[in-house]
């Protein structure tokens, strides 16, 4: 990824999961927490509520907005107690290893704010290590649910909007998350400067960045 002109930039905006937080919680709800209450509701073994559940989950599709929300899936699964769930599963929230030290960087020099699919069942808990009570906690300028604020996926239009809530032109920010659509192109089309994080450098795009630690390095050749 080559330097970017940062000059003009007001926000900067990140993704929540697969960006500053790892799978971890997410995984301990979706795939053993939700399987777990499944079986008991059902009266079937857990590794045979983890097919059913699987099942259902790839039946949906991460395409559809009803995919990210707990809500929808006890109902569906005819479940209770979605909070209690979460609260058990806490333990889970981690954060990568450079999520903290770039969120620090960024937020001394432009307004941060998150824009992510997760729901707002998730994010107070994905942001709980994040933006506490602690004296090093980071201070958001916004946090954006496109499922919970817009019932939509990340398009172009959840950019749009996102700009018009906090009074800036889409030039004047910019967006790094994880997924090529809705992270990388779908800002893009907005007109937002857009990042894709690839940690694994699997995909071989020309414009990925290996780390968040790249965003940075690219701001202070900025400067």
């Amino acid at each position: 990824m080559t330097a970017t002109n940062c000059r003009n930039l007001k926000v900067i905006s990140f993704d929540m999961e697969g960006t500053l937080a790892t799978p971890d919680f997410s995984n301990s709800v979706w795939h053993e927490g939700v399987p777990s209450l499944y079986a008991k509701a059902h009266g079937l073994e857990l590794s045979e509520a983890k097919k059913v559940v699987s099942a259902n989950y790839g039946a949906v599709g991460d395409q559809s907005p009803e995919w990210y929300d707990i809500k929808y899936w006890f109902r569906r699964f005819g479940l209770h107690g979605h909070k209690a769930l979460m609260e058990r599963c806490l333990s889970f929230v981690s954060y990568y290893a450079d999520a903290k030290e770039v969120l620090r960087f960024f937020a001394q020099r432009y307004e941060i704010v998150i824009s992510s699919s997760s729901t707002r069942d998730f994010l107070p808990y994905l942001l709980e290590g994040l933006n506490g009570t602690s004296n090093d906690g980071i201070a958001f300028a916004g946090v954006f649910s496109s499922i919970s604020d817009y019932g939509s996926l990340k398009t172009p239009d959840f950019y749009l909007k996102v700009c018009q809530e906090l009074g800036i032109e889409p030039y004047e920010m910019a967006h790094v998350g994880d997924n090529l659509l809705f992270d990388y192109s779908n800002a893009s089309k907005a007109g937002v400067r857009a990042f894709y994080l690839d940690r694994t450098q699997g995909s071989g795009h020309p414009h990925s960045l290996k780390s968040l630690l790249d965003l940075k390095e690219i701001a202070m050749e900025s400067d």
